[in-house]
């Protein structure tokens, strides 16, 4: 029996230390891959001075804003992954849905567009070329999420707004609500852009943004925007940020995800390396000592 007892330990040391294996060098490129059915809703808050064109004069408002991004599954593959997002900002007053039409009687959109783009599903930058429509803006650098294993350092950082990726700088490590992130600051001052559809004038923006690290997930970002003619007449002075109900789901979505990956590339291989080797030993130390006891027997 005891001999038998020690084979069993033998396959199940050797099953633990093949098992440690592949999820220190296999489960990696396998997990740390943006879900192909990624299907999420931002929502953001703040206030702006808008200027109205009827009037020509600029208006205090209070805003909310509504992103929502969901993965086309049949122009993704195993190492990109295509999105379609959906933009929506308007006036915050009264009961207000996510998003009005441009014909709304009450005049509460702000700015609504869409978008289509790719990303690598490990790196979270761009790609272009065939995973996107035709007639689709190519994009460059990261876009709607760090890379897995986000480093202190710079990264671009795609601006819709100039169609040009711009720097965002690692700035500090921050703990929201118990969960590490790393803090990026994205500053422009007077650029000029296309402030409004084909008209100039000089765009500066103001942002941070929260990464968790390890999932490379936005958690949070707030950011001052500030659109002028070229004359100095204000367009658009908004301040934004995710609402404390969005931060809230980020960061309980992050703290699950980051767990599973953690287990997986972190727990699996530990406990197959060390149950493994325990395994051999004990298995190898029973079989032979019985071979021993049966020889002392002869």
């Amino acid at each position: 029996m005891r001999k038998i007892i020690g084979w069993v330990l033998l396959g199940l040391g050797a099953f633990l230390l093949v098992t440690g294996l592949m999820a220190t060098f296999w489960a990696p490129g396998q997990v740390e891959r943006t879900p192909l059915d990624t299907d999420s809703t931002t929502y953001l808050s703040g206030n702006a001075d808008k200027l109205n064109p009827a009037t020509g004069d600029t208006e205090a408002i209070d805003v909310k804003a509504t992103s929502i991004t969901k993965a086309d599954s049949k122009r993704s593959d195993d190492e990109v992954i295509v999105f379609v997002n959906t933009t929506c900002l308007v006036i915050d007053e009264g009961d207000v849905p996510d998003c009005v039409d441009a014909e709304d009687p009450e005049a509460r959109l702000v700015s609504a567009s869409s978008d289509v783009f790719a990303t690598d599903r490990n790196t979270g930058e761009a790609v272009n070329g065939k995973y996107l429509p035709a007639g689709a803006e190519e994009k460059e650098g990261l876009v709607n999420k760090w890379p897995f294993n986000a480093e202190k350092k710079d990264y671009p950082y795609w601006d819709g707004l100039l169609g040009a990726t711009v720097t965002a700088t690692y700035d500090s490590t921050e703990t929201l609500d118990g969960l590490e992130t790393y803090k990026y600051h994205v500053l422009l001052e007077e650029v000029e852009a296309d402030v409004v559809e084909g008209v100039a004038g000089i765009y500066s923006q103001d942002k941070f943004i929260w990464i968790e690290p390890r999932t490379g997930a936005i958690v949070n970002q707030q950011y001052h925007e500030i659109r002028e003619l070229e004359d100095g007449t204000t367009v658009l002075d908004m301040e934004i940020g995710f609402t404390e109900e969005q931060i809230a789901a980020g960061i309980k979505t992050a703290e699950e995800n980051k767990g599973r990956l953690d287990l997986v590339t972190g727990t699996l291989p530990l406990v197959g390396f060390i149950g493994g080797l325990l395994a051999l030993l004990a298995g190898a130390f029973l079989v032979f000592a019985g071979r021993r006891d049966a020889q002392a027997d002869h």
